[in-house]
C-alpha cells in the first residue's frame, strides 16, 4: 500500500505572469507515484487526484474544456465562482460538481477567500483542451504531437 499524508505535503505554486491565474497544488497522485508521461495504466493511474488553493480573487486557470476527460469537483473550504456554458454559479464548502468532457469552465475564488478544492479527473491518453475565450488549443500526449498551426503561448489572449 502508497500511503501519503496531504498535511505534510508541500504546495506546488504557479501564478501567471500578470497574476491573474493562480493556483497551489498538492498532487496526491504524483506522490503516490503517477508517472503522468505513461501510457500504462498501472504508471499512469486511472484517476489523478490533488488539493487545488485557489488564492483570493484568483481563477485556476482559463476558461477552458477538455477534449475527452471528466473532472470532479468538492469545496473543502472558501468560497468563489464557476463559470460554465450556462453562466456562472457560486460556491461554497460542502458544494461538489463535476464537468464531463466538451464542457467550458473555470473557478474562481472570491475576492476576501481562498478556494480549496479536491479535483478527481480521469486520465485519458491523447486528451486536448479548447480555449474558447483566446481560440486556443492544447493537445498533450505522452506520444508524438502533430500541428499544423503555430505554437502560441498559454497565456495569449488570456490575461
Amino acid at each position: 500500500m502508497k500511503k501519503v499524508n496531504t498535511n505534510t505535503m508541500p504546495e506546488e505554486q504557479w501564478t501567471s505572469p500578470k497574476g491573474k491565474f493562480a493556483c497551489a497544488d498538492r498532487l496526491i497522485s504524483i506522490a503516490l507515484g503517477r508517472d503522468e508521461t505513461s501510457t500504462d495504466l498501472m504508471k499512469r493511474h486511472p484517476f489523478d487526484v490533488e488539493i487545488c488553493r485557489v488564492p483570493a480573487g484568483k481563477s485556476i486557470c482559463p476558461y477552458h474544456s477538455h477534449s475527452a476527460q471528466w473532472e470532479f469537483y468538492h469545496v473543502i473550504s472558501g468560497r468563489g465562482t464557476v463559470r460554465h456554458r450556462d453562466g456562472t454559479t457560486v460556491v461554497e464548502a460542502g458544494d461538489a460538481f463535476i464537468f464531463e468532457p466538451g464542457s467550458p469552465h473555470q473557478m474562481t475564488s472570491a475576492p476576501d477567500s481562498d478556494l480549496v478544492l479536491y479535483v478527481v479527473a480521469d486520465n485519458p491518453i491523447g486528451e486536448s483542451c479548447h480555449y474558447p475565450d483566446s481560440n486556443k488549443w492544447l493537445v498533450q500526449t505522452p506520444g508524438k504531437v502533430v500541428l499544423r498551426h503555430a505554437p502560441a503561448d498559454y497565456m495569449e489572449g488570456e490575461e
